[in-house]
């Protein structure tokens, strides 16, 4: 679904499944609360950040929310461990490792946003804010990568990159099913 559709992603949708029942899930950078929406409703303990406080004002009964420039301030969560980290349509590179740190054993990352070669066909189109080939792979390098796409999707017209990684829990039994 477009963002902004108030539509979950189908790239969340697909691999919500993976995060523990009644898991913590993070959503970064979560705007008007799609995600903690859908999320809420498969029975997850939520916490939301966004800069805008009027967007996350109505999200209130859905979990923890906080209102907090992730760019331009300190981490509100430091030491704090999630079963999900959820990003869409967000790319603050420095902020790449402290979402994978943010991961507990067993954790699931689901990210999904634009990446180069989106400038071609619409916004955003800076490239600060386009992922470079592979970048999702590389900042994930110490997870478990479940799922890669990086490529175009033509109807919206965009390029994205997505991936679904888990840090290893090494009290889980072996071998992890990652159902596809």
């Amino acid at each position: 679904m477009p963002h902004g559709s108030g539509e979950p992603s189908a790239w969340v949708r697909r691999w919500a499944p993976l995060v523990r029942p009644g898991g913590s899930v993070l959503d970064v950078a979560c705007g008007s609360g799609r995600h903690l929406r859908y999320l809420a409703a498969r029975g997850h303990a939520l916490t939301g950040i966004d800069r805008d406080a009027d967007a996350l004002a109505p999200l209130q009964p859905l979990g923890s929310l906080i209102v907090a420039d992730i760019e331009g301030g300190a981490w509100p969560l430091p030491g704090e461990r999630f079963d999900a980290v959820v990003v869409t349509h967000y790319l603050w590179r420095p902020l790449l490792p402290t979402l994978v740190a943010s991961l507990a054993p067993g954790g699931v990352l689901i990210y999904e946003t634009f990446t180069a070669g989106n400038e071609t066909v619409g916004k955003p189109s800076r490239p600060d804010f386009l992922l470079r080939p592979g970048e999702l792979l590389q900042a994930c390098a110490g997870l478990r990568t479940v799922a890669y796409e990086d490529g175009f999707i033509d109807a919206p017209a965009r390029f994205l990159q997505r991936i679904v990684a888990v840090r290893p829990d090494p009290d889980a039994p072996a071998p992890a099913r990652y159902p596809l």
